[in-house]
């Protein structure tokens, strides 16, 4: 079946779009557990997701003869500023559950890019037999950085949403910087500073003065209930992920 997207009168028109969404891996049932999770996680920084599209994981649950429920864990979802618009990896009672609750069913697409991909490599090797030619790469775009030059009161958020934030005043109690990258604060980070907000677990947090009433790197986090060690707390240090822990620094001054 074919369909017209060249009808200049018609009132809409079908286009191919490539998105990238955020996955979110279930691996309970229970509502409550998961309410009280995100809670936990997500609590103290309402907006920190912002309409974001996320397709459901179901695979974890996929063994289990249970439905999910799909109305609930979507209101908890919204909750949090989440916007989930597709499932994947569900049994086929799931899937179905999914489908009438009003979701779609995001395709697994894992085997068909690799076929894509060697096909295209053979013809731009047979191209480059016959004739020379030049073959465009795109070069990913960089990545925005956000700098804020003024001190952050309680109370203020600033979120360096898909790239770095550089911070070069002070992060004062009660204040939030986040960023989908790296943080640095040129100055006392003493607020809360959530880095890799995306998953990234690459991402750092760098302060001059590292006094923080909250820290967190991909999700794993730490507050003042646990304080840092003594090498660290109140001098230039540097904070990444290892694994699943934490890992702390002190940055030379030499």
């Amino acid at each position: 079946m074919s369909a017209s997207t060249g009808n200049a009168s018609s009132p809409f028109d079908f286009k191919s779009a490539s998105l990238t969404l955020m996955s979110f891996v279930l691996k309970t049932m229970s509502l409550q557990t998961l309410a009280q999770a995100m809670e936990e996680r997500f609590g103290e920084t309402p907006d920190f997701f912002s309409r974001d599209p996320v397709v459901i994981d179901l695979t974890h649950l996929a063994s289990l003869d249970a439905l999910p429920n799909f109305p609930g864990l979507i209101e908890l979802l919204t909750k949090f500023q989440l916007t989930p618009v597709a499932v994947r990896g569900g049994n086929p009672g799931q899937m179905a559950a999914a489908l009438k609750a009003g979701l779609g069913e995001a395709p697994d697409g894992q085997s068909a890019p690799a076929r894509v991909e060697t096909v295209v490599q053979e013809v731009v090797r047979e191209v480059i037999r016959e004739v020379p030619v030049e073959v465009p790469v795109q070069v990913p775009t960089a990545v925005p950085t956000m700098v804020v030059d003024k001190p952050l009161r309680s109370g203020q958020q600033v979120y360096a949403k898909g790239g770095d934030l550089i911070v070069l005043a002070a992060v004062n109690n009660g204040a939030e910087v986040i960023a989908d990258g790296h943080i640095h604060v040129y100055a006392p980070l003493r607020g809360k500073a959530i880095a890799g907000a995306k998953g990234n677990t690459e991402a750092r947090i760098f302060a001059a003065s590292m006094e923080p009433e909250l820290i967190s790197i991909a999700g794993t986090y730490r507050t003042t209930d646990n304080p840092l060690p003594p090498d660290v707390v109140g001098k230039p240090a540097q904070i990444r992920l290892e694994g699943d822990r934490l890992v702390y620094e002190a940055l030379s001054k030499s």
